[in-house]
């Protein structure tokens, strides 16, 4: 039985500075050595998720604590090439409509449950069952009608509509593999603790606290990353719940953590002197990004729409809020994909022309307080920001835009709100600006944020297109783009269609979204090359 939790003593947060300084390395001083055994900490200042199964919901919290339990039939290498995880192959049929899958024959679950066919089968039943409430995942295989077994190594999904995207979306988190029989116990059980094939057990779940990981020692290496066979080095993995940085990043520089994730920009800049290891992985698919909600007043006028973008000028922001740890995007999609279109000439600054736009749309100052109205009503852009997701420089990020619409005449309303808030302003159309990330793999993200099927909730209640752009020639390029596995042809539906959203002036693309982990007596912490969450199959304890 592993000891109580110690918790953050609370002269962390009055120390945060002075720890800092204390911690640099002394070039002078040997390595020390890497050992065997021990319990890594982690600090996160992601939300704490209300449910550890990624098939329900499907958010970037689960993601990064899942991917210490629970593995993918596939993944991605570091040139985006998808890899085999637990399946050894995946082909398509010469229409595109079936899928067949071979799977290893080596791996059983955490439960003793074999890994086979029918795990498959009941996995993809448990995604897109609309009471498991399943966002992510059930996106990822919502064209699949059905689900052939046809021995225990191999797997057929027939299709409604061919999809080049299959293997891209089987490789992330929120479509990871799950024991049939851990699904079987119930969502509650199962939210506590789900069952899976990975490095690492989920032995408890402390609220608001942290979640304790204990080493599977029956693992079988997938990760074509992992550098020895069977189990990780670690004991186990303390997972803490930690929301304020600088608590997080007092307890890195005393020793009582070894991994954070979400420093300061000004932390993550200072790392290298401060003797701690940076791992930077920005997310793929989509780049954080405002989404202008094109449904309703005012921003289903084009010209609003325009005139906000040529007034927002996140670029300074950018470079000095984040202390150069991200540079400006142009893009929605992120670097990290191959396939991204990025265009600065798309996104000028001209306050002038803006001013000109909004007057030809009959938006005039009449506000003594400088805000534009037409028919009586004043220019309001609702603007709920999620304080889970968005960083606390991110947030001064919004405000620096909130100050420059206003110097034309809109008037942001920046609500900050915890996530269930969030997501219910979302569910009631009650906002007109948002910051929603989203990660997925591949370019196929955009027919997910961009088609006009994006603006109907999955089960879960959930929709992504929260642009509402609703274009056919969009959605027929999206269509064929997902149609098509010839590389160089799928490529120019995809640029096509980057085209169109970044013309359609709903969106103003920010930065890549942004995964930085500073790191603290420990080597060998990686990161998968799906989702960019961190993993601990190599790590070892040096202190």
């Amino acid at each position: 039985m592993r000891p109580p939790l110690r918790p953050l003593s609370a002269a962390l947060v009055a120390l945060a500075a002075l720890a800092v300084s204390a911690c640099a390395a002394d070039p002078s001083s040997d390595a020390p050595e890497a050992i065997d055994g021990g319990t890594l900490v982690y600090a996160t200042g992601d939300a704490e998720p209300t449910c550890l199964d990624p098939h329900v919901g499907g958010n970037y919290p689960q993601g990064l604590l899942s991917t210490q339990f629970l593995e993918p039939l596939f993944g991605r290498d570091a040139d985006g090439a998808i890899v085999p995880w637990l399946a050894e192959s995946g082909e398509p049929s010469d229409d595109g409509l079936t899928w067949d899958i071979t799977l290893r024959d080596d791996i059983s679950f955490t439960d003793g449950t074999p890994f086979d066919a029918d795990a498959v089968a009941a996995n993809i039943a448990h995604l897109q069952d609309p009471d498991t409430g399943s966002s992510t995942g059930y996106l990822a295989v919502e064209q699949v009608e059905r689900v052939e077994v046809v021995d225990a190594t191999h797997v057929r999904l027939h299709l409604s509509t061919p999809k080049s995207a299959m293997l891209e979306v089987l490789s992330q988190q929120w479509a990871a593999m799950e024991s049939p029989a851990g699904i079987a116990r119930g969502m509650e059980a199962n939210c506590q603790a789900p069952i899976g094939t990975g490095p690492f057990v989920v032995e408890s779940w402390t609220p608001q606290q942290s979640v304790t990981l204990a080493r599977n020692d029956d693992y079988v290496a997938t990760n074509p990353e992992a550098d020895h066979e069977g189990a990780a080095h670690l004991d186990g993995i303390e997972w803490r719940f930690v929301p304020d940085a600088a608590t997080r990043q007092a307890a890195l520089a005393s020793g009582e953590v070894h991994v954070i994730d979400n420093p300061l920009p000004t932390d993550i800049a200072a790392a290298e002197a401060q003797g701690f290891g940076h791992i930077d992985q920005p997310r793929p698919a989509a780049s954080n990004r405002i989404e202008l909600n094109a449904s309703q007043a005012p921003f289903d006028d084009d010209r609003v729409r325009e005139a906000f973008l040529l007034v927002a000028d996140p670029s300074p922001g950018i470079e000095t809020l984040f202390a150069g740890t991200t540079s400006r995007s142009y893009a929605v999609l992120s670097s990290a994909e191959p396939l991204a279109l990025s265009d600065p000439d798309a996104f000028p600054t001209d306050p002038e022309r803006a001013a000109e736009l909004l007057d030809e749309a009959g938006w005039v100052r009449a506000d003594e307080g400088g805000i534009r109205t037409r028919d009586g009503e004043r220019l309001v852009v609702r603007f709920p920001v999620s304080t889970n997701q968005s960083t606390p420089a991110e947030q001064s990020l919004f405000e620096q835009i909130q100050a420059n619409a206003r110097a034309v005449g809109f008037d942001v309303e920046l609500d900050p709100v915890d996530l269930s808030a969030w997501y219910g302003a979302l569910a009631e159309n009650a906002y007109d600006a948002v910051s929603a990330p989203y990660t997925t793999v591949g370019p196929d993200v955009l027919r997910i944020l961009y088609h006009s099927d994006g603006i109907t909730p999955t089960p879960s209640g959930y929709f992504a297109n929260h642009a509402q752009l609703s274009n056919p020639d969009l959605d027929a390029l999206l269509d064929e783009a997902m149609a098509t596995t010839a590389p160089d042809e799928r490529a120019e539906l995809y640029t096509a269609a980057q085209r169109i959203i970044l013309d359609s002036h709903t969106v103003l693309p920010l930065y890549d979204q942004q995964n930085h982990f500073l790191t603290r007596g420990v080597e060998g912490v990686g990161t998968i090359h799906t989702i960019s969450t961190p993993t601990f199959v190599n790590a070892r304890l040096t202190e």
